[in-house]
This record gives structure tokens, sequence and C-alpha cells, in this order.
């Protein structure tokens, strides 16, 4: 794309966008394919619960170790084939998962898995940057997000459906189709890309560590790490919690699920409305709502009825965070570190996923299912306290900036959240 091309000149890439959507709708189904099927992969291969909710665990630290190394050592390639050949190596990971005839083979099969989204995460999640004007950026990311939260309304609980009708390894060979019938739809409709830094866009190339922008990227990634941790503390284990503590019968996992992801698109909306014109706010009220209803499903396991609604409330709430939190990102980020911190940010997730597995796993054998939802809130509600802080202290430290009104300090703001602009300056919103 011509950098030099005016913003309102250019036709937005609705068709880019919506394929890249669709690859993520893929490797985020696959990857949370195992919470859904917790019990029959389980009782297939002989393991315990705990062991198949450490596979999320597996695949979440492989893509941690490894994807800022790969992203480092491919960002010469070309993001469009790189894109492609990382989907190749991600449906041969299902093909391996469908067919594994014992736990530590599916092990390895999701480490490979592992290996390939990671570095996927770290080219889609800085794509839409390079496809769009920096005034673009939010609607981009928010059609971009729309495959992973499709994934969550129709990917885990179809693929969940899909398990307990044909057998969970049918759930991942239909995967492994559908990325390599994805990879071909890239190859066809995803604009190729310039992703290296050039004398156009004003910035000359640094180490990330000197650029005035990372701080207020590793802000972001330690919060998306806190956030994600609280979250899949709970929600990976949450198909034991709705069959041997909710009461439901098995087959209603899937509807379950479904209903989660449906709100969970109006949580994106709604993150597409409220955010944009009040962010703080807007998240503070998507992270409290998280906690009331986790907590409601801590307290009131045993009423069917109050179950659903807070799964519903549950979904909305949390839907429209992973956007709300990558859009910050990506506003912050200068352009010449946005694909490390689109790797840092993968990292982040991935840290959380593994994190709140694994944790959830050790407190699911010592403590049993219902301190799952009592740590989730707790964790959220931390993250929202360090938000509304350093926010706080980002309002007192950009006041006097705008009085002087210094160039730098409005392009690069505060040490801890980055470009002043990058976050609508509502009054309303603070």
């Amino acid at each position: 794309m011509n950098s030099t091309t005016p913003s309102a000149e250019r036709p937005f890439p609705w068709v880019g966008l919506l394929t890249l959507a669709a690859a993520i709708f893929v490797l985020v189904t696959s990857e949370f394919l195992p919470t859904g099927l917790l019990p029959d992969i389980a009782g297939d291969l002989d393991v315990s619960q705990s062991q198949v909710g450490l596979l999320v665990t597996i695949f979440a630290a492989t893509v941690v170790v490894s994807t800022t190394p790969l992203a480092a050592l491919t960002h010469r390639y070309s993001r469009k084939w790189l894109l492609i050949a990382v989907l190749g190596v991600f449906a041969l990971a299902n093909v391996l998962a469908a067919v594994a005839p014992s736990y530590e083979l599916l092990v390895g099969a999701r480490v490979l898995g592992g290996l390939a989204h990671g570095l996927f995460w770290a080219i889609a999640g800085a794509y839409a940057g390079h496809l769009v004007p920096r005034e673009q950026l939010a609607k981009a990311v928010a059609v971009t997000s729309m495959g992973g939260t499709t994934a969550f309304v129709l990917g885990v609980p179809v693929g969940t459906a899909i398990g307990q009708a044909l057998g969970w390894r049918a759930a991942f060979g239909i995967i492994a189709a559908s990325v390599v019938v994805l990879a071909l739809l890239v190859v066809r409709f995803l604009p190729g890309v310039d992703h290296r830094v050039s004398l156009a866009t004003g910035e000359v190339p640094l180490p990330a560590r000197r650029d005035p922008t990372f701080p207020g990227v590793l802000f972001v990634c330690l919060l998306v790490a806190i956030i994600v941790i609280g979250h899949n503390v709970f929600y990976t284990y949450i198909a034991p919690y709705i069959i041997d503590e909710a009461g439901f019968p098995r087959d209603s996992v899937s509807v379950l699920l479904f209903l989660y992801g449906g709100a969970g698109a109006i949580g994106l909306v709604l993150a597409g409305v409220v955010g944009g014109r009040f962010p703080r706010a807007g998240l503070y009220g998507m992270l409290g709502g998280v906690v009331v209803a986790v907590a409601v499903l801590a307290a009131f396991s045993g009423i069917p009825v109050v179950v659903v609604v807070a799964i519903v409330v549950w979904g909305v709430a949390f839907g429209g965070i992973p956007a709300m939190l990558q859009t910050r990102l990506l506003h912050v980020a200068s352009p010449r570190i946005r694909d490390v911190g689109a790797a840092l940010l993968t990292t982040s997730f991935n840290i959380g996923i593994g994190g709140g597995a694994l944790v959830g796993g050790v407190l699911l054998d010592s403590a049993g299912l219902l301190v799952l939802p009592v740590v989730e809130a707790a964790v959220i509600a931390l993250a929202l306290v360090l938000l509304v802080v350093v926010d706080a202290r980002r309002r007192r430290l950009d006041e006097p900036v705008e009085r002087r009104a210094e160039p730098v300090e409005r392009e690069f703001g505060s040490p801890l959240t980055g470009p002043i602009p990058t976050l609508e300056r509502d009054d309303a919103s603070r």
C-alpha cells in the first residue's frame, strides 16, 4: 500500500481484513477446543481432566517461548507469504493431534501448533496497522477481532458439538481442513504489506528498548497478562463446572458455550461503540462486569437460571476487553515497533492463557472447582485497580504537558502509557 496516499482516498480494506479475521477464527477455535472437549479427551486417553487442561498450558508456553525469537528471525520475510507458511504448519499440527494415539504424542502436536500459532499472531497482530492509516486502527482491529469473538460464538461450541457427536479427533481433523482452505483464501484476498520502517514514516530505526513508546507497550502487555491469567484460571475448566457444579447435562456444554460466545459478540460491539468515546470508562466497566459475573457463578452454582444469566453477562463483559487492549497497544506503539509490540502482546496473552490453565489445574486438584471463579474475580479486580491507578497517574502527568503543548510529549506521552492523542481525550470518560 502506498503510504503517501491520503487516508481519505484509500478504500477501507474490508476483504483483506475479513480474510484475516477468518484465519483468526480458525486458529482461536483450535487453541481453545480442548476446553469444550476436556472430559472426552481425558476419557479416551485415560488421563485426568487437569492433564487435558495442561494441554492449553503447554500450547501457550510454547507460544511464550517462541514468538519473539521467531518474529525476530523472520522479520525480513514477506508478511503475507510467511502467514501462508505458518497456516500450513498449523494445519499439519492439527492433523497430528487428530491421529495422536497417546497423550504424549498429543502434547507434541500441541507444541508444533504453538510454534505456528505464536508466529501467526506476531504477524496478524500488526497486520491491520500496516493496512490502514492510524485514524482507522480501531475500526480495523474491530473487524479482525470479529474472528476471535466468532470463534467463541460458533467455533468452540460447534467444535465441541462435533467432538461429542463424532469424537474429539474428528473436530481436530475438521480444523486442519479449514486451515488449508483459509491459506488459499489468504493467497487470493489478503493484500501484501511493506512492514519495514522507511523514511516515509518519519521515524528512524531504533532498538525497541530505546523507542520512547516502549514502556507504554510493556504496561499494556503486563495488564493483558494479569487479565488473561485471571480469566483462564476458570474458563479453561468451564466444562467440568457446567457438568459437575451447575448440574447441567453433558450435551449442554456446547449450548452454554454458544451463549457465552454470542454474548461476547455483543461485548465486542459495545467495545466499538462505547470504547471509542469513553475508552477508560468502557474498559473499567467491562472489567467490573467480569468480576461481578464470575463472583455470582461461584456463589450461586446450584441455581441454573442464575448460572445461565451470569455466563451471558460474563461473555458480554469479557467480549470487548481483548479488542480494547489491542487497540490501546497499536495506538501506544510507534510504527517502528508495532511488530515487536504485537509479538510481545501475543506472548502476554499466552502467558495468561497458559498460566491461568496451570494455576486452575492445580487449584482444581487441591481445592475444587468452586474456588476457580473466586480466584478469577480477585485477579481481574487487581487488574482493574492497577489500571485505575496508572490512568490517574497519567492524567496528572498529562495536565502540565497539555499546557506546554510540547510536540515531543504530545507524540510519546507519559512513560507508562505512550502517545497522549491515542486514547480519546474525553473528560466524560474519566
